[in-house]
Order: structure tokens, then C-alpha cells, then sequence
């Protein structure tokens, strides 16, 4: 793929991944537009990406979402990286943190696309990159919202990949499995196959160089995962969710 010229927005990309993902996006020569809901953080961002833009966005608010949308203009991708987590089980459910992983994630994602799409069927060109996640495969214990959330995002990019093929616009998926960020040091058990945001944007950034559709990585560990849905009902949840690990 050339991406000499090409304009790119990214959004959620202060830090963590999106962050990394830039570096290699503007590596390759691509212009870049930078996202996300902190001033302060775009700010330092853009320090070591010379010529980036920076937009504030709140993906949870429709409102930041269309003037964002308005103020970057057109462009020849557009990456939605933005996400929220908090481990979260059945057991003791936080009403205001799972809708905030719903919004963010999967509303979030649907607001973005929504403002960007049409101009690409316009034009009858794009590329469109959506994040989705490993534990986004089948429904995880202690992962009330986020796998939901994710789960939401991969069926909307599969959607989109279906609809948009032989129209000009390139629509990708890339479902990272754990990656060391703000969001993973919440969790208090053990990380298998735990990436570097550098490692996993650059196992993204190839992804997006090339024409496949869908990457799921690390490649060992994924494996898990998709095999996870061949699985029938009372054998999944015997492996993954065994009864007695509940708590009263």
C-alpha cells in the first residue's frame, strides 16, 4: 500500500496504542489527523508527529462526534481505536461503568463510521479500520460490557466489510488480544501472551498494509479464541467459567 499523502484521522490516539499506531502511520508518510477527548494529551502527542492535527473528540457525545467530524474534512482513512474497560462481573455489576463501555466502545464506534462513511461511498474510496478485540469472540466471565461492547464492533466492521466490497472502500478489522496499557493494569490475573503497544501497533500497522480483511493477534493465543466458538454451550462455559470459581 502507498501511504505517501494520505490522509488519516485516528481516533482515540493520545496514548497506548492509537498513540503507537500513529508513529507508524506517519512513518510510512501519511498525513495524520489525532484524536481523542484530552487537549492536553493530543498535545503531546503531536510533539514527535510533525504536520499532525489535532481534533478533540468525545466519541460518547454525538455532538463532539459531528463537529469533529465537520472540522477534519474529508479523508482517505479513518481508524476508531478509542475504548474504556473496567473488569466487571455479573456478580457486581456497576451500572454507570458498563453503559460508559457500551457507549464508548461500541456507540462510540458506530457515531464515528456514521460520520465518515457517507462521504466515502461518495467518493467511492477509503479505508476504514475498526479495532475489535480478542475477548470480543464469545462472552468472557469478568468481562461484562467491554466483551459486549467489542463483540459489537467486530459484527458492525463485518457488516461494513460485506456491504463495501468492489465499492473502492477498504474495511478492516483488527482484534488485539492484551495489550500493556492504562486500561490491562486494572486487571489482576495473569496477562498470557501480554504485547507492548509498540508490538501490537506494529502487528496492526502491517495488517493495514495489506488487503486482508480480518487479524486476530497474537496468532498463538487467538487461536483459543476462535476455536472457543466451535465449542458447544456446556463445554465452553465448563472451561472458561467453571462454577465453582463464583464468589457469593
Amino acid at each position: 500500500m502507498n501511504w505517501a499523502g494520505k490522509r488519516y484521522w485516528l481516533v482515540g490516539a493520545s496514548e497506548g496504542l492509537g498513540l503507537a499506531l500513529a508513529h507508524q502511520i506517519h512513518a510510512a508518510g501519511a498525513k495524520l489527523v489525532l484524536s481523542a477527548r484530552s487537549p492536553e494529551r493530543l498535545a503531546t502527542a503531536c510533539l514527535d508527529l510533525p504536520g499532525a492535527q489535532a481534533v478533540v473528540c468525545d466519541v460518547a457525545d454525538a455532538v463532539s462526534v459531528t463537529q469533529a467530524a465537520a472540522e477534519v474534512g474529508a479523508v482517505d482513512g479513518v481508524v476508531f481505536l478509542a475504548g474504556v474497560y473496567w473488569p466487571m462481573s455479573g456478580l457486581a455489576v456497576d451500572a454507570v461503568q458498563l453503559e460508559v463501555m457500551c457507549n464508548v466502545n461500541f456507540t462510540g464506534c458506530a457515531r464515528v463510521i456514521g460520520a465518515v462513511l457517507p462521504g466515502m461511498v461518495a467518493r467511492r474510496a477509503g479505508h476504514v479500520v475498526i479495532t475489535g478485540s480478542l475477548s470480543g469472540f464469545r462472552g468472557l466471565p469478568g468481562s461484562v460490557g467491554y466483551s459486549a461492547s467489542k463483540a459489537g464492533v467486530m459484527a458492525l466492521a463485518e457488516s461494513l466489510y460485506a456491504d463495501l466490497r468492489g465499492t473502492g472502500i477498504r474495511v478492516q478489522l483488527a482484534n488485539p488480544g492484551f495489550i500493556e496499557t492504562r486500561l490491562t493494569a486494572k486487571n489482576d490475573f495473569n496477562m498470557p501472551f501480554l504485547m507492548t503497544a509498540d508490538a501490537a501497533a506494529a502487528a496492526m500497522f502491517a495488517h493495514m498494509d495489506r488487503g486482508r480483511f480480518k487479524h486476530s493477534f497474537p496468532t498463538v493465543f487467538s487461536w483459543v479464541f476462535r476455536l472457543s466458538q466451535f465449542l458447544p454451550d456446556w463445554a465452553y462455559y465448563r472451561l472458561f467459567a467453571p462454577t465453582a470459581s463464583r464468589k457469593p
